[in-house]
């Protein structure tokens, strides 16, 4: 039944004369034959405001409500112009009074012989500008010294002045002869409080006031566009009231209205109308029967009508829906929902609900088949998400449970986890085990065993097919798998199971396992095949995963062979170090350290852009580079410029190579450190600069000009000399460590600045704090890191001499070393070194140009070193058996463990290493 508000009651399905109610001409077919003109006259439009319409009616009530206001108006701007005239003539008044009276010389002019001829002029130029009606200047008497009126000066004074005459203020309010005033007396006091004299000013109301001539004006105007705009409004508001009635009037749209209602109440399908804010507006008995309202319903929202919350969220949202299904109660109702204000109507929607009980069936086995479809898109979204088999084995158990299944285990070949092809026949191991209690009495994650042949499981595996075991307890080949595990498996309540292989085009993987516990009935063959289709969408990401991990061992293989697996010896620095891995992928990060010629070391960090196989092998080719460059003894950068023409040749053999991707970007920093000058040569080919460590601990990162990354060519290198102090610390690292895409690579800098300076005083302690610190820090980037402590070579252990190119002067050079060997206790190295560097010195003063130096160092090894400036290399060769020389070097080839030669700025330097015994 139609309930609407301010109607009580059910409504009688007949009316009083009995007759059942008839159907009259449409409300919509007759406005439009009222529309039409009738013959013989012409049309014209109805009155909007007609004193009987409602228009008319709200107009006038408007216009008498506009009248009110203004008057109101009117009355309180004339009493608070009033108030504020007396309030502000009150103020006025009393300010001047006491200004004058407290002016200087006022009572210095009371105390003079005529104190009218002074205060006179100054009263009436103070009455003028503080713009008053007078200031009157009296004795204690009251008798006047100055008035506007000066015929009235010598009269006394008009007003109340007993409490002036004892130190106080007056104030009053007097209707003088110039109009009703306000008048204020203080008093003129002595520095003993005495009172010397009064002053009084005044003001009339008249003069104070004035704003209600400004104001009433703009009242009564606000008014006039008040009512303007009622007339307008209520004009619009009956025109609008025109259109939508279609131009009926009262009888006829209670007729309409009883006709629609009869309507509602016959119909057999129930019917909601819904407002924009969500509540019930209208409800027809056929409504009010399938959704069990209650009678007070209507003006409620729907979400406090008791209906199914899915039910109450429906008909609260508005939204379109056609046959819609819904459970309420014990009936199933299919409902459809339109908006009200598709063609201008009001705001709120419409829904039809109809009875559909007998579609139960139907449409619990709709809901299954979407609850299945739920499930498999979850698992394509949910299973995958990474690159790791176990984890992937690990979501398709939380996948499946409790959705399908209460217990699912997972197991595949060893070989799966490693990444290789599976060996069939080969034991499994239990890869995951997902459920709803964690005490099942499966095997856990880890174990490896073998199927036996009668099991379910291996029979799976022959075939390559889903196998449904309905009655485990029945199950003989199952059981006998493991009889005491089965028995408790049995007994734990676990009474059926589907085993799926994991296939991958030709390749099984694996198994996985669906174990029921909790609903009595087993599984059945829909339920069969709905496994098969989970598990082949999750064999493709676990297939996915092993192809990745097999991948990443290469990369991971390759990289790890490629990169320094311990660090050379040498006094120089010591060296602690770091090498991170990115979260995914293998990177072409990159350290190395290589002792060179006079106990220096060079430090090498590089970065080639990317990850992978490529990636690894690039990185690579350029540390074999770069020990072969440094093999040459080339400055810092020199042996960056060679790299970069590497890495540019690099780059155009690639494409003709195939698929090959070239470098897209390689950076470096080469470095050499000289513990004898405490100089380190730094160059940097787009690498973030290296730190510095004080030995008092203060962090600094180095001012090395900034080279192009490798490979764009066109732009020299730059070194940059430092000077060390022994035991500072110099912190080389690639650009993951200070990159992210989170952060700016200035906080980066800062945090690594502020871990710098907190760290303790060895290399370790250093690296440390920087990354072992930092558990929760997972590079994007692979990051290598390298602290270097400096060691000076003591003034002890270096001897040097200048030698004239005279070759009188070696058998000098021979005395000298072997008194140098004595006192350093190596008189075992005599022999050779004397022999060496009288081969050495002879030919730097036959070949080379002055001046001429030797060098010897006590290091690890002996080192001695001949200084000269020409630019001529020695080369080795095999003298004949006529030749008369030719076989110095070769003898010095001979007894030195290694020799060379390096350029200097200023010349070379041919050199040699003995071990020490």
């Amino acid at each position: 039944m139609v309930r609407l508000p301010g109607r009580t009651g059910p409504r009688p399905s007949r009316r009083p004369s009995g007759r059942r109610l008839e159907h009259a001409p449409g409300p919509a077919r007759r406005a439009r034959e009222r529309s039409r003109p009738a013959s013989g006259r012409a049309a014209g439009p109805r009155p909007t405001l007609g004193g009987h319409s409602v228009a008319g009616q709200v107009f006038v009530l408007q216009v008498v409500i506009v009248l009110l206001l203004v008057l109101a108006a009117v009355v309180a701007l004339v009493l608070q112009v009033r108030h504020d005239s007396t309030a502000e003539a009150r103020n006025r008044s009393l300010a001047v009074a006491e200004t004058f009276a407290n002016a200087p010389g006022t009572r210095a002019a009371l105390a003079a012989p005529d104190p009218s001829a002074i205060l006179q002029p100054r009263a009436e130029a103070a009455r003028e500008a503080a713009h008053v009606d007078f200031i009157v200047v009296m004795s204690t008497d009251g008798i006047r010294y100055t008035h506007p009126v000066p015929d009235r000066i010598g009269k006394k004074f008009v007003g109340t002045i007993e409490p002036a005459v004892h130190g106080r203020t007056v104030i009053e309010e007097v209707n003088g002869t110039i109009g009703q005033l306000v008048q204020a007396v203080v008093p003129v006091k002595a520095p003993d409080g005495a009172v010397e004299g009064l002053v009084a000013a005044g003001i009339t109301t008249s003069n104070v006031g004035g704003l209600a001539d400004r104001q009433l004006p703009v009242v009564l105007g606000a008014a006039a566009v008040g009512l303007a705009l009622a007339t307008a409004g209520t004009a619009l508001v009956s025109r609008r009231l025109l259109r939508q009635t279609h131009g009926l009037g009262p009888g006829e749209m209670t007729r309409m209205y009883e006709h629609h209602d009869a309507v509602l109440h016959s119909v057999r399908e129930g019917v909601v109308i819904v407002g924009e804010d969500g509540r019930l507006l209208l409800a027809n008995d056929e409504a009010h029967r399938l959704l069990g309202l209650p009678e007070d319903a209507e003006r409620r929202h729907v979400c406090d009508l008791g209906l199914d919350p899915q039910t109450a969220e429906l008909l609260a949202s508005g939204r379109i829906v056609t046959d819609e299904v819904h459970l309420v109660g014990d009936r199933l109702l299919a409902i459809n929902q339109r908006p009200t204000d598709l063609q201008g109507g009001p705001s709120g929607s419409v829904a039809t609900v109809r009875d559909s009980t007998e579609l139960r069936a139907l449409s619990g086995r709709a809901e299954v088949a979407r609850e299945r479809l739920s499930l498999l898109y979850d698992a394509g979204v949910g299973v995958g998400t990474t690159l790791d088999v176990t984890r992937t084995a690990e979501e398709l158990a939380q996948v499946a449970v409790p959705r399908f299944a209460d217990f699912v285990t997972v197991d595949l070949y060893d070989a799966v986890l490693r990444g290789e092809d599976p060996e069939p026949g080969a034991a499994v191991r239990r890869t995951a085990v997902g459920g709803i209690r964690d005490d099942a009495p499966l095997y856990p994650v880890g174990e490896q065993f073998r199927y036996l042949d009668s099991s379910p499981q291996a029979e799976s595996l022959r075939a390559r097919r889903a196998v449904l075991e309905p009655r485990l307890e029945t199950a003989a080949g199952w059981l006998a798998q493991d009889p005491e595990r089965t028995e408790r498996i049995v007994a734990y309540g676990i009474h059926t199971l589907i085993t799926v292989p994991v296939r991958a085009g030709t390749l099984v993987l694996g198994l996985v396992n669906f174990w029921r516990s909790e609903k009595p009935e087993p599984f059945d063959t829909e339920e069969l095949a709905l496994a098969e289709e989970l598990v082949a969408r999750a064999a493709v990401s676990i297939d996915n995963a092993r192809r990745y991990t097999r991948e990443h061992g290469m990369a991971v293989t390759l990289q790890r062979s490629l990169l320094p697996r311990s660090l050379p010896e040498q006094s120089a620095l010591d060296i602690a170090y770091r090498y991170l891995p990115a979260q995914a992928g293998v990177g072409g990060d990159w350290f190395d350290v290589l002792p060179l010629s006079g106990a220096r070391v060079a430090l090498v960090v590089g970065d080639v852009v990317g990850h992978g196989l490529h990636a690894a092998a690039t990185m690579g080719r350029l540390r074999t580079a770069v020990h072969n460059f440094a093999a040459l003894d080339l400055p810092p950068d020199e042996l960056l410029g060679l790299l970069d023409e590497l890495v540019g040749r690099i780059d155009q053999d690639e494409p003709a190579q195939g698929p090959g991707a070239p470098v897209i970007g390689a950076t470096c920093l080469y470095a050499i450190y000289d513990p004898v000058s405490r100089r380190c040569a730094v160059a940097r080919a787009g690498h973030p600069p290296p730190a510095v460590i004080g030995p008092g601990g203060a962090v600094a990162f180095a001012d090395v000009p900034a080279g192009p990354p490798l490979g764009l060519g066109g732009l020299p290198f730059e070194t940059a000399e430092l000077e060390l102090a022994e035991g500072s610390r110099l912190v080389l690292y690639t650009d993951g460590l200070v990159e992210d895409r989170q952060r700016d690579i200035d906080t980066s800098l800062e945090e690594l600045r502020t871990a710098l300076a907190e760290a303790g005083d060895s290399p370790e302690d250093t690296c440390r704090a920087v990354l072992d610190g930092r558990p929760s820090f997972r590079p994007v980037d692979d990051v290598a890191l390298i602290v270097a402590r400096t060691r000076a070579l003591d003034a002890g252990r270096v001897a040097e001499w200048e030698v004239p190119p005279d070759p009188a002067a070696v058998g000098e050079v021979r005395a000298s070393v072997s008194r140098l060997l004595a006192g350093w206790g190596l008189d075992e190295l005599t022999f050779s070194t004397e022999l060496i560097l009288s081969e050495l010195v002879t030919n730097a003063i036959r070949h080379g140009s002055a001046p001429i130096r030797v060098r010897m160092l006590r290091d690890r090894a002996l080192i001695c070193e001949v200084f000269d400036s020409g630019s001529t290399s020695p080369h080795l060769r095999y003298a004949a058996d006529t030749d008369e020389g030719g076989r110095g070097l070769f003898l010095v080839a001979q007894l030195a463990e290694r020799w060379g030669t390096r350029y200097t700025p200023e010349g070379k330097v041919i050199w040699a290493e003995q071990p020490l015994p």
